[in-house]
């Protein structure tokens, strides 16, 4: 991995951060995911016309990706409406690089050094700290909810991250993706929440436009990423958002700081200081 390639990680990492800060500002979880996965749609159409032709090969990835990032879409949702999003947003992000590395060594023979896996286990280990599951009772329906979460995070990376391979233009590939994930989320509020859609226009215009923007060149930066390095080095790098969702926290919405949330952020930034040597070396 190259040094531009982690500083693009980093940056997608606070853009992430930065636009789930809107979805937590919002009350209406389900109105401001589908003002994010709706706000992709203006700038799919950009990235594939500025980005080499996509070989269709990589179908069955776009389609399976499209799924899983529904299904990532859907429980992230539901993780929000049962339990807190200190909580929940990172266990399903610590939660997902595990699995994505368990993938990668068990069946995609991925070969990774034991400083690179002691990185990602302590960055997983940092963002579970911060979630302060070992001191909080959070809910078990919240707690599910979150893992099935990071099982769907870990399924589109691998997904996606191939998929771009495949194709021979990642960010083109995640455009095609986008512009299916967005009618078939649209589909689907067409169908349980049809009210949301003027609404997206109104009291969410602003999540549309600033958090669809944000998110699309968040995951746009790591497809690009995926293409470059390890899907397992990719994604605990990428899982720091949590970092920076932390100082949104404390200095914009004014959260509690709490020192299992300190301890996390040390190790996960202990992890991120282990790959970055490893990358230098």
């Amino acid at each position: 991995m190259t040094t531009e390639t982690f500083l693009i990680i980093i940056f997608a990492a606070v853009l992430h951060a930065s636009w789930n800060a809107l979805v937590k500002s919002g009350s209406d979880k389900r109105l401001q995911m589908t003002a994010i996965a709706l706000g992709h749609l203006p700038f799919a159409p950009l990235a594939i016309y500025w980005s080499p032709a996509l070989d269709f090969d990589c179908l069955p990835n776009l389609i399976l990706g499209a799924v899983f990032h529904f299904g990532y879409q859907y429980y992230l949702v539901e993780s929000y409406k049962k339990g807190d999003l200190s909580q929940v947003y990172p266990i399903a992000r610590a939660s997902a690089p595990l699995i994505v590395t368990l993938i990668s060594l068990l069946i995609l023979d991925v070969n990774l050094g034991v400083s690179e896996l002691i990185g990602i286990a302590l960055i997983a280990s940092g963002l579970v700290a911060t979630s302060g599951l070992h001191n909080k009772k959070v809910p078990s329906v919240a707690v599910k909810s979150a893992l099935i979460t990071g099982c769907f995070i870990a399924a589109y990376s691998i997904t996606d991250g191939y998929g771009g391979r495949i194709g021979g233009s990642p960010v083109a590939f995640y455009g095609w993706l986008a512009i299916i994930n967005g009618f078939v989320w649209l589909a689907y509020i067409l169908m349980v929440s049809p009210a949301s859609i003027p609404k997206m226009f109104g009291s969410a215009k602003w999540v549309f436009l600033g958090g669809g923007f944000a998110s699309f060149l968040a995951y746009s930066s790591i497809m690009y990423a995926f293409s470059q390095a390890p899907i397992a080095i990719v994604m605990a790098l990428r899982e720091t958002s949590i970092i920076f969702a932390l100082l949104l926290g404390i200095f914009f919405l004014k959260e509690k700081v709490t020192y299992s949330k300190l301890v996390g952020t040390g190790l996960t930034l202990l992890g991120i200081v282990i790959l970055r040597l490893q990358i230098l070396g």
